[in-house]
């Protein structure tokens, strides 16, 4: 490893992903980053833009043996950007929605380096066969998928019994495409 890693997120499954890859970080707060996006930019352009957005919040910080990651994920239908639900009606509605359908899981990510920010994004398909509402309201109730993109964790058990077909990353609908950020961390020459 050429730098210091830093992961800017609070995701407990972004550090599980980067983990994963056997690559040493530490995990960093961000100074509160108002995720707010202008209403002029397509819903595939979000996520590129609150990545870079977080990453601009601390870039001021990183020196030039450091790297930051910073990422953001999105959940787009019928162009149409699915948040994080506030409550289980909420994430109930977006579930079924979602239901019998094709959605895109966008995921933004940042690379900054003493000044310069480097942002791609990955797109992955996701169809959701149908779920019926007694199915959705378990999973509401089980798994508080509250802080979650689009109301759902494709590695919990929605995804194990409602995903039909996915083209694409999986790892990225989990909120950091794996295989794309290993690939510009080598090309960058910063692993």
């Amino acid at each position: 490893m050429n730098k210091k890693i830093l992961l800017g997120s609070g995701s407990p499954r972004r550090r599980e992903l980067l983990s994963m890859l056997d690559i040493e970080f530490e995990t960093i707060c961000l100074n509160d980053v108002n995720e707010v996006f202008p209403a002029s930019l397509q819903a595939e352009e979000v996520a590129a833009y609150l990545s870079r957005l977080k990453a601009q919040s601390y870039i001021d910080k990183i020196d030039s043996e450091t790297i930051l990651i910073t990422a953001d994920t999105v959940v787009v239908i019928d162009d149409e950007i699915m948040g994080k639900p506030k409550n289980a009606s909420e994430a109930k509605f977006m579930l079924q929605r979602l239901s019998g359908a094709k959605h895109k899981v966008i995921t933004g990510v940042s690379l900054t380096t003493a000044g310069t920010i480097h942002t791609f994004d990955e797109v992955t398909i996701v169809e959701f066969g149908k779920i019926s509402d007694a199915d959705i309201d378990y999973y509401v109730e089980k798994f508080h998928p509250f802080d979650k993109a689009g109301s759902y964790g494709i590695q919990e058990w929605i995804g194990l019994i409602g995903v039909k077909k996915i083209d694409g990353c999986f790892y990225n609908v989990m909120g950091l495409p794996t295989s794309a950020l290993y690939s510009h961390l080598k090309s960058m020459e910063m692993i």
